[in-house]
């Protein structure tokens, strides 16, 4: 196309369109600019339309010469963003217009310029380079970095005895019933350990290593009894006797299984180190003490059982027997008797004229709630009593103590007079130092007494600490309770904490409890009502 007194230049990639007024031109518009744009091949530059439009106007009106500038080549642009966590990159692409065009290799080099180094998704910078869009794409993503894993020890055998009871948020301890002694032969896969992991390393796009804490790794435990390793797998414990596989901390340990078909004068008391199973009976006068569990599957009927672990006795306990477990101990009923348990004592009918002790809780009436008892004598545990019915109209007057752990009081007494001790030996440590220091230390014994002071008084720390830690202990017994499942029937003595409440009235189903807050014995019913009594 040729129109007289108008011509399409170039200088330096801009584009003009130079014009002079022809009287015998046409008049003309933006559309006929655009072809003569394109006829000389500048169509693909960056073309600005309001020029064009002032260009069609000065080409029908101006009789001056004039120059206007229509465009100009531009060549492709590539931004890089990185985010400020240096965690990802993006990548925004501006077409070239008559300009230069970049490669994908081109794109890469602009990458790396910009710092972007790790994580490149070439598939995505693939598809944002063959697309026409000019928004940003993500094309590059930094790893976190995953930390290792502590060791695990996976139990290859279902329910082991557990030695380690746990307390939940109100203090007590999960009991479960446990049958006759889970028996394992020689060769028994009891446990894998899974060795710790060291974790992943991370990674900015920038290439920053981000470094993984490795978990921490934990050896099975140094001293597991009964138990060994095959020789091609040090991680895997696996029984070396037959036995009772218990479960403790970091591994579990195989006790020995001793049965007898009843303890009498026949076969004497029994001392065991392991686990003892009577099918029998444990008859008057004899005594079983084992280092494990003793399961009874008959009646302790004035016998002696002393247990490491647990005691588990499928009858009752009669005629002034003496059972202590260290662990749980359950039987169906006990009259007459001294019970002794570590965590738990479950009796799942009644007690009758009993001394009854556990630190944590008693349970009465676990199996059958309607002949659930308890009556007479003194029952005493830390968290917990729950008895169906409380004494006996004809009976006599039942002692129920909560909230009070005569172990850890004990401990605790000790523990205070071993604070006076260390105090005072600081205290003249002290003392000493001081005189020393006047005397300017003529026999250079300063540096050793200051020494002793501070190792004095590190002592003195970690006994606060732990007076501290025993008495939180202490203090959960404020939130002891006697459950009642029916109702109270005799008289009964209450005392939790220090603070008393005699019954001498009938009262239905619900809770005894101490308040916080006045400090007197509180019946709650089983409509939420709450009562003093005294």
């Amino acid at each position: 196309m040729v129109l007289p007194g108008i011509s399409i230049t170039e200088a330096d990639g801009q584009i003009f369109l130079r014009g002079q007024c022809n009287a015998n031109r046409e008049p003309l518009d933006a559309n006929v600019i655009h072809t003569l744009l394109k006829e000389s091949g500048y169509e693909s530059c960056a073309i600005d339309e309001v020029a064009i439009a002032t260009a069609a106007e000065y080409c029908n009106t101006k009789q001056e010469p004039f120059l206007v500038q229509l465009g100009d080549r531009k060549d492709a642009r590539v931004d890089v963003a990185i985010a400020a966590d240096d965690m990802s990159a993006e990548v925004t692409l501006a077409r070239a217009k008559g300009g230069k065009e970049v490669t994908f290799d081109d794109i890469i080099e602009l990458l790396k310029a910009a710092g972007v180094l790790f994580g490149i998704d070439e598939a995505a910078l693939l598809e944002a380079y063959q697309s026409e869009s000019s928004c940003p794409v993500p094309i590059a993503h930094g790893t976190i970095q995953q930390d290792g894993t502590d060791s695990v020890f996976e139990e290859l055998i279902p329910h082991p005895a557990d030695r380690a009871p746990k307390l939940d948020e109100n203090g007590l301890i999960d009991y479960r019933e446990h049958g006759s002694i889970d028996v394992v032969t020689a060769g028994t896969v009891l446990m894998r350990r899974h060795p710790a992991t060291p974790g992943l390393e991370g990674h900015t796009v920038r290439g920053r290593p981000l470094p993984a804490r490795p978990g921490h790794d934990e050896p099975f435990a140094p001293q597991l009894p009964g138990t060994q390793h095959p020789a091609n797998d040090p991680n895997l414990l696996e029984a070396a006797v037959t036995g009772q596989p218990v479960r403790v901390e970091n591994g579990v340990m195989v006790e020995q299984v001793l049965q007898v078909a009843e303890v009498n004068m026949a076969t004497g008391n029994i001392h065991f180190d392991g686990s003892v199973q009577v099918k029998g009976d444990v008859l008057q006068g004899m005594k079983v003490q084992a280092s494990g569990d003793v399961v009874v599957s008959g009646m302790v009927d004035g016998g002696i059982l002393e247990a490491g672990g647990d005691i588990r006795i499928a009858g009752g306990v009669i005629a002034n027997a003496r059972v202590r477990a260290a662990g749980a101990v359950s039987a169906r009923f006990a009259q007459g008797v001294q019970i002794h348990a570590g965590t738990v004592l479950a009796l799942s009918d009644m007690a009758l004229e009993c001394d009854l002790q556990s630190l944590n809780q008693i349970v009465i009436g676990i199996k059958n709630p309607g002949h659930g008892r308890l009556v007479g004598g003194s029952t005493t545990a830390m968290m917990l009593v729950s008895v169906p019915v409380l004494g006996s109209a004809n009976g006599a007057v039942t002692t129920v103590v909560v909230g009070i752990n005569a172990e850890l009081s004990a401990r605790y007494a000790d523990l205070q007079k071993r604070i006076e001790v260390e105090k005072a030996n600081e205290e003249a440590l002290e003392k000493l130092m001081k005189q020393v220091t006047a005397m300017k230390d003529p026999k250079g014994l300063l540096p050793r007494i200051k020494a002793s002071r501070q190792h004095a008084v590190q002592v003195w720390g970690q006994s606060l600490a732990e007076k501290k830690e025993m008495e939180q202990q202490i203090a959960i017994g404020m939130s002891a309770k006697v459950s009642i499942g029916m109702a109270v029937e005799g008289a009964a003595d209450l005392l939790f904490s220090g603070h008393s409440a005699r019954l001498r009235r009938e009262f239905s189903s619900g809770t005894f409890s101490l308040d916080p807050t006045d400090h007197v014995v509180v019946f709650t019913d089983g409509f939420g009502r709450t009562t003093a009594v005294g």
